[in-house]
């Protein structure tokens, strides 16, 4: 029972991981120091998306799952609304590409907007 809570603890880490890298700029503009935590959470993403690499919180989410004896994912109320969120079916090289792009896309954007309201 723990593994598993720990899988899906693991599970929801990596959704909240995964918004952060998107759209943790716009944190920013109420609290001016999350570029320090931000800016490498997001090059993490976005070398992990070019690369093709597999992140490691899906291995430590794999090795929680294997403890708790489950091959495959049961169907709670996490597993059935958050994992076709984090591992899309039919996701393919073209698709990671786009997804880098969008938070290379939204970060510059917003990153941008803060420098150009801080020189007015």
């Amino acid at each position: 029972m723990l593994y598993r809570l720990a899988a899906e603890g693991v599970l929801l880490m990596h959704l909240a991981f995964i918004l952060f890298a998107l759209m943790g700029a716009v944190i920013a503009v109420r609290w001016r120091w999350i570029p320090i935590v931000h800016v490498p959470a997001a090059a993490w993403g976005i070398f992990v998306e070019l690369t093709g690499r597999i992140c490691p919180l899906t291995y430590l989410e794999n090795y929680f799952r294997a403890r708790a004896g489950l091959s495959s994912y049961a169907e709670s109320f996490i597993e059935h609304y958050l994992l076709a969120i984090i591992y899309p079916s039919g996701l393919t090289r073209e698709i990671q590409l786009v997804l880098a792009g969008a938070v290379i896309a939204v970060n510059f954007a917003v990153y941008g907007w803060l420098l150009t309201r801080q020189r007015i």
